[in-house]
C-alpha cells in the first residue's frame, strides 16, 4: 500500500492528535479502536491512527471493534503470516516505523500531540535496533532533548522518576543533585504549564528507609537530595523533601501534594500501579510537544481475543487533549 506522507484531515478548530498503534501483534490495535469508539473520547480532537490498515481491519473483525476511518496506512506488516501474540522482528520494525512517522509529523508541526500504544522491546531488538530502551528515551533522543522525565498520572496521583530503567544496585550511583533538581523543575513546569496548577506542591522522596534517618541508613539524602530540593525552592515555593517514601504517597493521594518525585522506578510505580493499574497514563515531560501512553504493555496473552481493557488508552488520549489545550503554544 502507498504510504501517505501528509495529514489530510480537516482540522477545523480542534487539535490533531496522532495515535501510533504499537506492536501489531499486541493489544495496541484493539485498545486504540476501542478508545476511539468511546463516548469519552469522541469530539475531543481530530484523530489520526498511524499503523497498518490490514491489521486494524483484522483486529476490528476478530474482536468486534469498530474500524476507525482516519488511518495513515504504513502497510508494513506481512499479511499472510500475521499472528497475534508473537514476538517477531517484522512487528518490532513496524512499530518503530509508526513512531518515526509520528515524530516526523510532530517535527513539521502537523500534529499537536502523540499518543503511543505499547511496543515490545524484545521484538524491536530482534529487528536490529539494539539500543532501544523505551519510547521516552527514544523520542527525547530524536529531538535532542537533554532534560526530560517520565511521569505517571492518575486521578489522584502524579509521580515523576529521577531514574528509570536502572538496576536497583546501580540507582544510588546514578543519582546526582543535578538530575534530581532537573526532575523537580521538569515536574514543576509540567504541573504549571500543562495541568494549570499555579503553585504546584511537590514531594521529593528520600532514597533510603526513613529518608536516611539522619544518616543512620545512608547519606544520599544529605549529600545530594537535600541540596537539589534547596536549589529548587528558589522557584518551587511548595517543594518539600527529602521525605520518607513509605509515607509520602499517602499524603499525596490525600491532596497534600500535586506530585511526587521518586528516586527510582519501583519506588514510584509500585504505589502508583496499586492505585491505577488499569487507568494510569505515562507521559514524557520536557518534550516540545505532548506525548502520552497507556501504562501497560503489549499483553500478548490476550491479543486478538477482545479482552483488552481500553481504559488506560482512553485516559491517555483524554490527558493528551487536556495537556495540549493547557500547554503554551510555541509556534
Amino acid at each position: 500500500m502507498k504510504v501517505l506522507r501528509r495529514v489530510r484531515i480537516s482540522r477545523s478548530n480542534k487539535p490533531l492528535v496522532v495515535i501510533t498503534m504499537g506492536d501489531p501483534s499486541g493489544v495496541g490495535p484493539e485498545v486504540t479502536l476501542k478508545a476511539l469508539a468511546s463516548p469519552e473520547v469522541k469530539g475531543l480532537a481530530n484523530f489520526l491512527v498511524i499503523g497498518d490498515a490490514g491489521v486494524l481491519a483484522g483486529t476490528a473483525r476478530d474482536t468486534g471493534c469498530r474500524m476507525y476511518p482516519h488511518i495513515l496506512d504504513m502497510g508494513n506488516v506481512p499479511a499472510k503470516s500475521f499472528g497475534y501474540g508473537e514476538d517477531r522482528a517484522p512487528y518490532g520494525r513496524a512499530s518503530m516505523q509508526y513512531i518515526d512517522m509520528a515524530l516526523e509529523l510532530a517535527a513539521s508541526g502537523e500534529t499537536d500531540a502523540i499518543v503511543t500504544a505499547p511496543v515490545n522491546k524484545a521484538a524491536i531488538k530482534r529487528s536490529g535496533i539494539e539500543d532501544f530502551r523505551g519510547h521516552t528515551e527514544y523520542i527525547a533522543g530524536k529531538f535532542k532533548v537533554k532534560k526530560f522525565a517520565m511521569m505517571f498520572a492518575g486521578p489522584g496521583l502524579k509521580v515523576a522518576l529521577v531514574t528509570r530503567h536502572v538496576a536497583l544496585k546501580k540507582v544510588a550511583a546514578s543519582l546526582s543533585a543535578k538530575n534530581i533538581f532537573d526532575t523537580i523543575k521538569l515536574t514543576h513546569d509540567c504541573l504549571k504549564n500543562s495541568f494549570g496548577i499555579k503553585s504546584p506542591a511537590i514531594a521529593v522522596c528520600g532514597l533510603n528507609p526513613h529518608a536516611g534517618e539522619g544518616g543512620a541508613f545512608g547519606d544520599e539524602e544529605a549529600k545530594i537530595i537535600a541540596p537539589a530540593v534547596k536549589r529548587a525552592s528558589a522557584f518551587a515555593k511548595n517543594v518539600r523533601g527529602p521525605l520518607p517514601a513509605d509515607a509520602v504517597f499517602y499524603d499525596a493521594i490525600n491532596e497534600r501534594y500535586d506530585a511526587v518525585v521518586a528516586m527510582y522506578h519501583d519506588q514510584g510505580l509500585a504505589p502508583f500501579k496499586m492505585l491505577y493499574f488499569d487507568r494510569g497514563v505515562n507521559l514524557t515531560v520536557g518534550l516540545p510537544f505532548v506525548r502520552t501512553s497507556p501504562d501497560h504493555g503489549t499483553a500478548f496473552a490476550i491479543a486478538g481475543k477482545g479482552k483488552a481493557d481500553p481504559r488506560s488508552m482512553i485516559e491517555a488520549i483524554k490527558l493528551a487533549c487536556r495537556m495540549q489545550r493547557c500547554s503554551p503554544k510555541t509556534n
